[in-house]
């Protein structure tokens, strides 16, 4: 099991440039197989839960070929098999995006529970309500364990979907586009990677509009055509390395960074004395900031608390706490989505960080902290990443194991952080 060595207490300088979006890589992966044309996807991230969906898309007869340069062509001419390989499934939760796009294409398909992180309980009720009402029938063998699936022919629908889930949202929008008739999907996801999902099933053929909204609106068509799309950058990322810059008292360019989608990201991290300033498509993280907390009205507490797209999304969570332990004053962190987000805060209090867990969806935050060296492991890909900022900060060698969690979602993080300065070592 591999490790990352971090000596901490060295400002970070330089620029460095994000990799694709996990989180539309996946679902961009499972919509090639709406169409038995070629598409090519570029700047995919190579990451290990991008790795597994491919390995799922050649399991079902798709080929899969390596253009080179972060750039892959998907041929689903034929889909083979609809039997999904449940150790591949129990890799990662995206398996579950492959219900869509499978049904739409070919009217069965036999899914094992998908796995990913463990932060509590992730539904897919929404998923099989959105499907069912577009003609997909579930049945769930609990003998086997394994969901199966069958659709003699999908038809348009007026969905409103119980929460607004990403994935549940993308799985609607692929199984639709085929779909005879017309279909609206209201409370619908509108993320970045949401949008990136809409913007290529329209550039192969399919007529979705309202893009970026939470009322989609799509017109079903018979087929889809070939074409190619480019990932954009993981915002998820930029923010990690904003993060580095901040704790590490450093000061780094970030390249071809997406600002345009880091507007409310941005005001809310403002709250901690934090900023960064648009140049173009990058962004400039400079030295010297405040890192003062700002109150709220009368020197109120103020409350970070995560919410649908376009508010401050979840998975940003970790990496925030860890920048408030170097932030002046109190701040409130509530993710009321996940009942297991912030229990990797006990490592952070290991580390010297005054954290005190309010309850399994809340904690409180008193900085700054000086963060001092620790042996932890990591426990997902978020919290992974912000235990590698946190060692960064910290003075001394800190061991950060169990790394393969991190890269599930980070493509060669150690690399760019070196490339930045960083004193980070990988050992197996």
């Amino acid at each position: 099991m591999a490790k990352l060595i971090i000596q901490g207490g060295i400002p970070l300088n330089g620029q460095v440039t994000p990799s694709g979006n996990k989180n539309a890589a996946l679902p961009l992966l499972a919509a090639c197989i709406l169409t038995d044309k070629p598409v090519v996807l570029h700047n995919v991230p190579e990451i290990d839960d991008v790795r597994t969906m491919r390995d799922l898309l050649k399991s079902i007869g798709v080929k899969v070929t390596h253009l080179g340069n972060h750039s892959w062509e998907l041929h689903a001419k034929d889909i083979e098999c609809t039997n999904l390989d449940p150790e591949l499934c129990r890799k990662i939760r995206a398996s579950i995006l492959l219900v869509g796009p499978i049904a739409a294409r070919t009217g069965q398909l036999k899914l094992p529970p998908p796995g990913g992180d463990v932060i509590g309980r992730r539904r897919l009720d929404t998923h099989l309500l959105a499907l069912q009402a577009l003609g997909v029938e579930t049945i769930y063998n609990d003998e086997q364990k394994l969901f199966q699936f069958t659709a003699a022919k999908m038809k348009g629908a007026d969905i409103l979907l119980d929460e607004a889930s990403v994935t549940a949202t993308e799985n609607a929008v692929m199984a639709a586009v085929t779909a005879e008739g017309q279909t609206v999907i209201r409370n619908a996801a509108s993320e970045p990677h949401v949008q990136e999902v809409c913007l290529l099933l329209n550039s192969l053929g399919a007529k979705i509009s309202q893009v970026g909204s939470n009322t989609l609106h799509i017109e079903g068509v018979k087929e889809l055509g070939g074409g190619e799309f480019t990932v954009g950058p993981d915002y998820m990322e930029v923010i990690s390395y904003v993060g580095a810059a901040v704790v590490t008292g450093g000061e780094i360019t970030i390249r071809k960074a997406g600002p345009e989608y880091l507007s409310m990201i941005k005001q809310v991290i403002q709250r901690l004395g934090v900023t960064w300033e648009v140049q173009g498509v990058d962004i400039f993280v400079p030295a010297n900031q405040s890192q003062v907390i700002k109150p709220d009205f009368r020197g109120a507490i103020p409350e970070i608390s995560v919410m649908p797209w376009p508010a401050f999304p979840s998975d940003l969570m970790s990496v925030a706490i860890v920048m408030a332990t170097q932030s002046s004053g109190n701040v409130l962190f509530h993710d009321w989505m996940y009942e297991g987000r912030m229990f990797f805060t006990d490592k952070l209090t290991s580390m010297g960080a005054q954290i005190v867990l309010c309850d399994p969806h809340r904690c409180i935050v008193n900085g700054p902290s000086e963060l001092f060296s620790g042996n932890v492991d990591s426990p997902d890909i978020r919290a992974g990443l912000a235990l590698v900022l946190a060692a960064l900060a910290a003075s001394g060698e800190s061991v950060i194991r169990n790394v393969g969690q991190i890269d599930r979602g980070y493509e060669r993080i150690d690399e760019k952080l070196r490339s930045l300065g960083a004193n980070i070592t990988r050992e197996s």
